[in-house]
């Protein structure tokens, strides 16, 4: 998100997103403040939530952690602002996200950038340390690639080690991880930009709910 958006490089926030919080508003002057996996984080104040859930395995068996795969109780989804789903089917009253990849950018030069197209039936090394990898593995696979798989818990801190793999092919990982990766000095090593689209209307709904906040601050 920072090199999409042009965020500060290189800050060193305190160890709770709420004293993070408090630093940004005094000395950066922000207006507006996005916490990725900021749900539980009770002690950060938020005027709006937004819930986004994957719409193949929406809320598994429906069971809290270590149970089940969730956080929180389903009852929470019927208190934040939005629900975004990303992937099909999404409900009534849930925002549908769809995802498209058209290129590869290597990871150790971001300006090298060749169409998805030109690995249309490569054998590639894939790699994924997200929540649900299958689902980048065959999005791969449906734009043409022979894909190994090597999938890694999210959040994976990437070693050196983990690409000793038995056959030299190009490695196809996820932005994500691309950006843990960048300093490892990977040979062939290419990530996958993700562009999102959101129904039409959700920006206007997403921008009378903020209008509504200055309102109440006013």
């Amino acid at each position: 998100m920072a090199d999409a958006c042009g965020a500060l490089p290189g800050c060193h926030w305190p160890a709770t997103r709420a004293e993070a919080a408090r630093l940004l508003l005094a000395r950066v002057g922000c207006d507006v403040i996005l916490c990725d996996d900021g749900l539980q984080h009770w002690s950060m104040a938020r005027d709006l939530e937004i819930l986004v859930i994957d719409g193949e395995r929406r809320f598994g068996n429906g069971l809290l952690l270590p149970a089940g795969p969730l956080r929180e109780g389903t009852e929470r989804a019927g208190r934040v602002d939005f629900v975004v789903v990303n992937g099909e089917p999404a409900g009534p009253d849930e925002q549908a996200m769809r995802v498209s990849a058209t290129r590869l950018v290597a990871v150790n030069d971001l300006t090298a950038a060749r169409p998805i197209e030109s690995f249309d039936g490569l054998e590639v090394h894939a790699v994924a340390g997200i929540g649900n990898p299958e689902r980048f593995f065959r999005m791969l696979e449906q734009k043409g690639m022979r894909v190994i798989r090597h999938a890694f818990p999210d959040h994976h801190h990437f070693r050196r080690s983990d690409f000793e793999f038995d056959r030299p092919l190009p490695i196809v990982m996820t932005e994500k991880d691309a950006v843990k990766c960048a300093c490892l000095g990977l040979p062939e090593a290419f990530m996958v930009p993700i562009e999102v689209e959101l129904p039409d209307g959700f920006a206007d709904l997403l921008h009378k709910r903020l209008r509504h906040v200055q309102q109440d601050r006013a």
